[in-house]
């Protein structure tokens, strides 16, 4: 991966495994006046931007560069990448199983009969196999045996079957659009999706969003980014200077819409996709209550992600990274739960 970006880029050399954050890299916390908290004093403060750039060079494995503005290169380069955006064939991407779609709008109604369930599960093999193999880990194992598909759909319920679906079904395929030499790319923006989609569906809870279309849109909001990724992986052009934070930013926006073209591709629930539509305009005109979870999720999941690898040093508060679109408190609270269901401590 490091190998990569440094033939594209031309960057400084990189330890593809190092694990400290880059201490010249990283604003430290003023010092406390006198009698000031200390918590307080070592709290920081980033905006959207800065938590993007950092996030994006994370994913990539890109050091930090103070530099702002695309260079030549890079602007030649980004002309190309929106010259193939235009043109990128969705067909290209992996393909949900073709039952998913309806399977998904049957969870919707809570009184679908296990029978139903198991009949439209039965249509894909790769759909029995994962929900068989589920119920047979310790967490599902019963006293009795497994017999049939039935006795598991029945056993996993709706949520369970929602989150076999989306775990199961949903990372490798956004995984396989980030394939290659992007492999690591992959695998940190997953690290990121299951953060999205967790907060996403917590904070649906607090507007009245249907929690399972909210975890959906947070799984898939940055399906797009490998497709960039792949996109720049074929590019390959000699560039000498170090990646400009406009350079990523440009990035950044054409894999929102691409994300947002992958979503219709796999016609996910109408809700989902306007929500991840709303989410390109400004924050200011985010209007729909999804797309404000959505767009709240997808920062706080950045900052717990950054701060889970040591990509950011200390507490972050993140009051001027996102629009008041919920209460201090409840931001609070869904960091919180966030840290108690990724920390790395537990991943590890």
């Amino acid at each position: 991966m490091v190998s990569m970006w440094q033939r594209i880029f031309g960057s400084p050399k990189v330890t593809a495994h190092r694990a400290q954050p880059r201490a010249t890299a990283m604003p430290r916390p003023a010092p406390a006046p006198d009698g000031a908290d200390q918590a307080t004093a070592n709290t920081l403060s980033l905006s959207r931007p800065q938590i993007e750039d950092r996030f994006y060079r994370f994913v990539l494995g890109l050091p930090e560069c103070k530099v702002d503005d695309p260079s030549t290169i890079e602007q030649a380069t980004l002309k190309r990448l929106k010259q193939l955006s235009i043109r990128f064939d969705m067909r290209s991407l992996p393909r949900l199983p073709s039952v998913l779609p309806l399977l998904l709008r049957t969870l919707k109604n809570e009184d679908a009969a296990g029978a139903q369930l198991a009949k439209l599960v039965g249509r894909d093999p790769l759909m029995v196999g994962e929900v068989m193999r589920v119920t047979s880990s310790v967490y599902y194992r019963s006293v009795q045996p497994i017999g049939s598909l039935r006795q598991a759909v029945v056993l996993l319920g709706h949520d369970g079957l929602r989150q076999v679906l989306t775990q199961h079904v949903m990372k490798p395929l956004l995984q396989a659009n980030a394939g290659g030499l992007a492999h690591t790319a992959g695998v940190r923006l997953w690290e990121h999706a299951e953060r999205c989609a967790h907060a996403c569906a917590w904070l649906s809870k607090v507007s009245g969003c249907e929690v399972f279309e909210a975890y959906l849109a947070g799984i898939t909001c940055h399906a797009g980014t490998g497709a960039v990724v792949r996109m720049l992986d074929k590019l390959m052009p000699k560039v000498t200077a170090p990646v400009s934070s406009s350079f990523l930013a440009g990035c950044e926006q054409l894999a929102a819409q691409l994300s947002l073209q992958a979503a219709q591709h796999w016609e996910l629930p109408a809700n989902v996709t306007e929500a991840m539509e709303d989410c390109l305009n400004p924050p200011s005109d985010i209007s729909t209550a999804l797309g404000k979870a959505l767009h709240v999720a997808d920062i706080l999941a950045m900052t717990q992600l950054l701060s889970d690898h040591e990509q950011l040093p200390g507490e972050i508060n993140v009051s001027d990274s996102v629009p008041a679109f919920f209460a201090p408190s409840q931001l609070a609270r869904c960091q919180q739960d966030l840290h108690q269901n990724f920390s790395m401590a537990k991943v590890l």
